[in-house]
């Protein structure tokens, strides 16, 4: 291949690098504000992907559920259900293989079906903060230089930016579930229709911010209670 070539394919390549970039434009954010009765799952599977086994479920492929497991891992994670049989589904996505850190007999506990979302709108930001990971320092006594061992993550918080609007459904829904304060699942719809899904503890801070030439906004936050799932 000639010269000239060799370095036009490389500058294609390189230029489909920068294709794969996206913006943000047209994401959507929504609040679950309805769950259906929780499920007891009696089993979940040392399998890729997890099965779950839970009686009578009644649960339909493409079901949004929040699981409540031994497994931590899996703990209050928002899990999509697919494969869905008598007595049985799916955990979309869901690798639990490993016995180390799924072990086998502690895995039972609930499933709870999200039944209804609520749009997050007119949201002006959208930012996270935490999950970095934490490290242990240590030295032996004859070195004279620090090691790290990576032990967790920091916990991770999301704040939502609203323009401030106490009418709109969105609004509605992250006061009431600020009053509670019990967890609620959100839904982050990204312009290609992949999707994110957090589990937190809402707190709405209804105070708006007051700059002057700049739209009124309201702040909530949802500590994270768990990873997020991605779809």
């Amino acid at each position: 291949m000639p010269a000239w070539a060799q370095s036009h394919h490389s500058y294609n390549e390189w230029k489909g690098t920068i294709i794969a970039a996206r913006l943000p434009d047209g994401s959507t954010v929504s609040i679950a504000t309805t769950y259906g009765a929780a499920k007891t799952i009696t089993s979940i599977s040392n399998a890729n992907p997890a099965v779950a086994t839970a009686a009578a479920n009644g649960f339909a492929n493409g079901d949004l559920v929040v699981i409540s497991s031994g497994w931590q891992r899996l703990n209050e994670r928002v899990i999509r259900v697919a494969s869905s049989a008598a007595g049985t589904f799916n955990l979309e996505g869901q690798d639990t293989t490993s016995t180390q850190y799924y072990p086998t007999g502690s895995s039972a506990g609930s499933a709870t079906p999200i039944s209804t979302w609520t749009q997050i709108s007119q949201i002006l930001e959208f930012t996270t903060s935490g999950g970095d990971q934490q490290f242990a320092n240590f030295s032996f006594l004859e070195e004279d230089f620090e090691r790290q061992l990576p032990t967790i993550t920091s916990a991770q918080s999301i704040t939502i930016g609203i323009a401030d609007d106490p009418s709109l459904p969105g609004y509605i829904a992250l006061k009431a579930a600020s009053m509670t304060r019990a967890n609620r699942a959100i839904r982050l719809t990204l312009p290609d229709g992949s999707t994110i899904f957090y589990n937190g503890i809402v707190s709405l801070n209804e105070t708006p911010t007051l700059s002057k030439g700049q739209v009124m906004q309201v702040n909530a936050t949802f500590s994270l209670q768990s990873r997020p799932t991605r779809y």
